[in-house]
């Protein structure tokens, strides 16, 4: 009984190692000879209304950055904020989860994005992501037009990279630095020039709190603005008179702050903001004492 046994086991093992497999072997068996079906992908025209859509939403998501640099600048300057936050900074952290320094960025990029919409031989190579602009933000406005276009046509013609962007500017930088002197507390005066977003600030006053490369920001009497250095001129004023300064700025930046102010005690901020000395007439000081009373901040 033992013999036919063992002949079955031999049998078994010859057919094993025969290269040919057994007709009942599967595919996933023997993955050498196992076929792959592939399904073509129907390729189908656009219509023209199509196309159109197609190419507005594109637009969209690569000028997401520039979109959201624009609400932040209107979130901004409107001070949409006030009603849940004491500042715009403390806004955007909680909000959005950006701090100061990106909620900058993105408001600086909005800014240069504006600028190169307005050169002609810009027309439909703009930048697709804020890391393209940000080497920009510290050139003027022409001088960001002249990168831009120089870093496209480095790229043939295409959408430069953030690299290629920032070696332009680098070398534009290298032949026309000019080195930032302003110190944290200095109290300068605006020049509007060119910049949109410092219209009807010309002439007034700001104190810097934050000392860029080649940018200030700088607190006056409705918020913090970022400008170049060509946008500041130094008042020259003394230590201490930069500090009385400063103690005025504070009182203002509290009225600001409380709440929606009515349109007399604007005007006053407004003028109070526009002072071309260092200290407050006795009819002044008592404008800003008087509307301090009226909103319960009286030291």
């Amino acid at each position: 009984m033992n013999k036919p046994t063992s002949k079955r086991k031999k049998a078994t093992s010859a057919a094993s190692s025969d290269d040919t497999p057994p007709d009942n072997l599967t595919q996933e068996e023997n993955p050498a000879t196992a076929t792959i079906t592939v399904t073509a992908v129907e390729v189908t025209e656009l219509t023209q209304e199509e196309q159109s859509d197609r190419l507005h939403l594109e637009r969209k998501v690569e000028r997401a950055f520039f979109e959201a640099g624009k609400a932040l600048i209107e979130l901004r300057d409107r001070r949409l904020y006030r009603s849940t936050h004491k500042t715009f900074d403390e806004y955007c952290l909680d909000r959005f989860g950006y701090n100061r320094s990106r909620s900058y960025q993105l408001v600086d990029a909005a800014v240069v994005v504006d600028n190169l919409q307005k050169c002609p031989q810009i027309v439909d190579i703009l930048p697709t992501a804020e890391g393209q602009v940000r080497p920009m933000t510290k050139l003027e406005p022409q001088k960001q037009q002249e990168a831009w276009l120089k870093a496209v046509e480095l790229a043939g013609g295409k959408v430069p990279t953030g690299r290629i962007v920032k070696d332009v500017v680098q070398r534009i930088m290298e032949r026309t630095q000019v080195p930032n002197t302003y110190h944290l507390g200095e109290v300068c005066q605006i020049l509007v020039k060119d910049n949109p977003e410092l219209r009807g600030k010309g002439g007034c006053w700001g104190i810097v709190n934050h000392i860029g490369e080649f940018s200030c920001t700088v607190t006056m009497w409705d918020g913090e603005y970022t400008v170049r250095l060509d946008h500041l001129k130094p008042l020259n004023y003394l230590e201490s008179e930069c500090q009385q300064m400063q103690v005025i700025c504070d009182r203002i930046r509290r009225l600001r702050d409380s709440g929606k102010l009515e349109a007399p005690a604007e005007a006053v901020l407004k003028c109070l903001g526009e002072l071309k000395r260092p200290y407050l007439t006795e009819f002044e000081e008592e404008l800003l004492s008087f509307i301090e009373g009226k909103y319960s901040l009286q030291e």
